[in-house]
């Protein structure tokens, strides 16, 4: 139990399919020397009898990991992620654990290219974020105009282009709304066609990178 010697920060949570809910969070202990401890944190059940067991499967092992490491590299950075700020860190091998604010992700590598298919590749969750954002603006666009979100599904599919530099050549996003009356779709496709995400891939942004902090190793 922490106590008001210690500065708490925002707890992720993790809910197990057998009902476990599990709090990982870290504080800054003022009475002791080191920097922080991570804490994890679960009820106690009435079928709890000896001692509190808790089940994972692989998909809840990998995200409690990645909250873990989350935490662990909160402490050694301790202001918080802001907006528009991402975090990643090593958890094993190729598998990376994406911070977004308060929220816990993973990027890995398939078999065929030397990793352990734990989680989505960068370039799917590239083109991920392209779906994500048509289903955000289908619904807003549904929801403005009154209709049902029944039914609303997005799927997407890319191709990779085979010459250099290795890149995505094209991606096809499918929209199923059937909520949405057929006079209605010609304007819906003109609201996804300028969602943020589109938008930035019609007007890519300047990207910079830099090495340890230092803008004399940097490259765009």
């Amino acid at each position: 139990m922490l106590t008001d010697d210690s500065r708490t920060t925002t707890q992720q949570l993790l809910h197990t399919a057998t009902g476990r809910t599990i709090a990982v969070s870290h504080y800054t202990p003022v009475v002791l020397s080191d920097t922080g401890r991570i804490i994890l944190d679960t009820t106690l059940e009435p079928y709890d009898a000896d001692q509190v067991r808790i089940s994972l499967t692989r998909g809840e092992a990998r995200q409690l990991a990645g909250m873990l490491l989350r935490q662990a590299a909160a402490v050694d950075r301790p202001l918080a992620p802001r907006a528009g700020r991402i975090e990643i860190d090593p958890v094993a091998g190729d598998l990376y654990a994406v911070g977004v604010r308060s929220h816990a992700l993973a990027v890995g590598q398939p078999l065929d290219a030397g990793g352990a298919d734990t989680a989505p590749t960068p370039v799917e969750l590239c083109a991920s974020t392209l779906a994500s954002c048509t289903a955000h603006y289908t619904g807003g666009y549904l929801d403005r105009h009154g209709f049902s979100r029944d039914g609303l599904h997005v799927t997407a599919g890319f191709t990779m282009s085979q010459d250099r530099p290795a890149r995505i050549a094209s991606v096809s996003v499918e929209i199923t709304a059937l909520g949405l009356p057929p006079d209605r779709e010609a304007g819906l496709l003109a609201v996804v066609r300028h969602c943020t995400v589109k938008n930035t891939l019609d007007h890519p942004p300047a990207v910079r990178a830099s090495l340890n902090g230092s803008p004399k190793a940097s490259a765009s």
